[in-house]
């Protein structure tokens, strides 16, 4: 019934489509689903490379059962224990009951915790490798990238890197698989927007496993979600090198919270002036109708950042409060920082923002430019010369 989707002769991918969920981890918009992806490696011995969510099992299985029949799964190997992933172990197991589950030191615990499975378990470590027959799987761990136990399974034959979550995307796979079969520009923003807020606290362990793979020949990463990257690799690797260093181009996002529309047209009034010398890549969201998801990816991607805020209740505004929080959380680096407020009878939002920056280590522009009732002359000008200090800052990077 269904058409197997050959990575090499005998590898096959088994993965499935989402699109009812509407959150990943019931927190980030999915605007166009995502793709939990499952790989089948049929030789001698018979290897399935993760599950999928609970809710996409029969699909799931009938992709395998039409590559292998009633043939045995001899081995599972999780690469990540997260439920998007693991989500049908306990099927599998029930059905191949003498499946052995391959995982590392940190892995088979969360098996045991998860499913109340201990037995039939290989434990696995740096650099093992395990013979399927014509193909052997070596085993490269990638801790926090981005949970405790992830870790890579590489082809050597194929020279195919099953990579978990790492090079994953947001977004199903409408009919394209791999890269070179679909427009890929689309993925190239939900990457980001998928590494920024699923990985992006994680750069410096990023680093350490982007080291052990150019230390590999790689023609094909297979992502727990996402396209199969068979014809960007150079570039989505680049990308990962650039994102885990908080390494940006040249462009400023204006994140604002505006009750009224006063905080607004100071964020548009400097805009204007950021425009006006030069700069090109101008990206401005209101925080109460925009999710933090998409805002926080375009931070990835700019060095420039204005956030601003008016004072409620003696605080930010509660949806600013909580794009600072998770940038705090991340833990964002090496950014140009701008900030705005307005207030009525007390200012607090601008000396609260400029606190925040400092956690984060963000370069301040210039001085905070807060604004009493409605925008006037004085804070108008002084709107203008924050975007012109900005541009200037940016404008002196350029190579």
């Amino acid at each position: 019934m269904y058409q197997p989707v050959h990575l090499s002769d005998d590898i096959y991918y088994v993965g499935v489509n989402d699109r009812r969920t509407g959150l990943f981890e019931n927190i980030w918009p999915l605007p166009r689903g995502v793709a939990y992806n499952s790989y089948l490696i049929n030789d001698e011995k018979v290897a399935l490379i993760d599950t999928v969510e609970i809710g996409q099992v029969e699909k799931f299985l009938k992709k395998i059962h039409a590559i292998i029949g009633d043939k045995a799964i001899d081995y599972l190997i999780i690469n990540h224990m997260e439920p998007d992933h693991a989500g049908a172990v306990s099927i599998i197991r029930e059905l191949y009951p003498q499946i052995r589950i391959v995982g590392n030191k940190k892995t088979l615990p969360m098996v045991e915790g998860f499913f109340s499975i201990n037995d039939n378990t290989i434990e696995v470590k740096e650099g093992d490798e395990l013979d399927l027959g014509k193909h052997k799987l070596q085993f490269y761990m990638a801790p926090m990238v981005h949970w405790p136990e992830t870790m890579m399974t590489y082809e050597a034959s194929r020279k195919i890197l099953f990579s978990a979550d790492a090079f994953g995307s947001f977004g199903t796979l409408d009919g394209g698989i791999f890269d070179d079969e679909m427009d890929f520009s689309y993925f190239s923003d939900e990457m980001r927007r998928y590494y920024s807020n699923i990985v992006g606290k994680y750069g410096n362990p990023v680093q350490k496993v982007l080291g052990k793979i150019k230390e590999l020949s790689v023609n094909i990463i297979a992502s727990a979600h996402g396209p199969v990257i068979r014809s960007h690799i150079n570039e989505v690797t680049e990308w990962y090198d650039r994102w885990s260093r908080f390494d940006t181009d040249e462009g400023v996002v204006l994140a604002f919270a505006s009750m009224y529309g006063n905080t607004e047209e100071m964020v548009e009034v400097t805009a204007r002036a950021l425009a006006e010398e030069g700069i090109k890549e101008i990206r401005i969201y209101d925080v109460s109708q925009t999710h933090s998801s998409f805002i926080i990816s375009d931070i990835f991607k700019y060095k420039g950042v204005v956030l601003a805020s008016p004072t409620y209740n003696g605080k930010l505004h509660p949806k600013m409060e909580a794009l600072v929080n998770e940038l705090l959380h991340i833990g964002v680096k090496n950014r140009y920082l701008g900030i705005l407020g307005s207030f009525t009878w007390a200012g607090t939002a601008a000396k609260q923002l400029k606190e925040s920056g400092e956690s984060l280590n963000w370069e301040l522009v210039g001085q905070p430019v807060e604004e009493k009732h409605a925008l006037k002359k004085q804070k108008y000008d002084e709107c203008r010369i924050l975007g012109k200090h900005l541009a200037d800052k940016l404008i002196s990077e350029r190579k």
